[in-house]
């Protein structure tokens, strides 16, 4: 076991490297990790509530019905991606989307979904 920077671990041939909270990237996902957020049933409804109006975890249970960890866990994973925004006011902290959390991957489904009935044959037919 080797320890410096980046903390080395070898379990037989699997290497797990730790990364230091610093070196953790800061920006938005982008392209198909928008759509890895959103691939949970649960995560893409708290999503969706967020993106119609500001609420906490208690607003959160009630809409969707999960356990309070599973929606305190849910919205860990958002808000360390940069999607979801909290703000402390006294007990409670109230959740909302970041401006242009999903703009990228709405953009790529929009060019997707646009070129359907356009899209031209480019390549010949396959010989039998």
């Amino acid at each position: 076991m080797m320890i410096s920077k980046f903390a080395d671990v070898r379990y037989d041939r699997l290497m797990v490297k730790v990364m230091p909270l610093e070196a953790m990237p800061l920006s938005p996902p982008t392209g198909v990790a928008q759509f890895a957020l959103l691939a949970d049933p649960l995560r893409l409804r708290i999503v969706e509530s967020l993106a119609r109006e500001q609420l906490c975890t208690c607003h959160l249970i009630a809409i969707t019905g999960a356990k309070q960890t599973t929606i305190s866990n849910h919205l860990r994973i958002l808000r360390e991606a940069h999607v979801v925004l909290g703000e402390a006011q006294g007990r409670f902290t109230w959740y909302r989307l970041a401006p242009g959390a999903f703009a990228e991957g709405l953009i790529r489904l929009q060019d997707i979904a646009g070129t359907g009935e356009t899209t031209p044959r480019l390549r010949p037919a396959c010989a039998p």
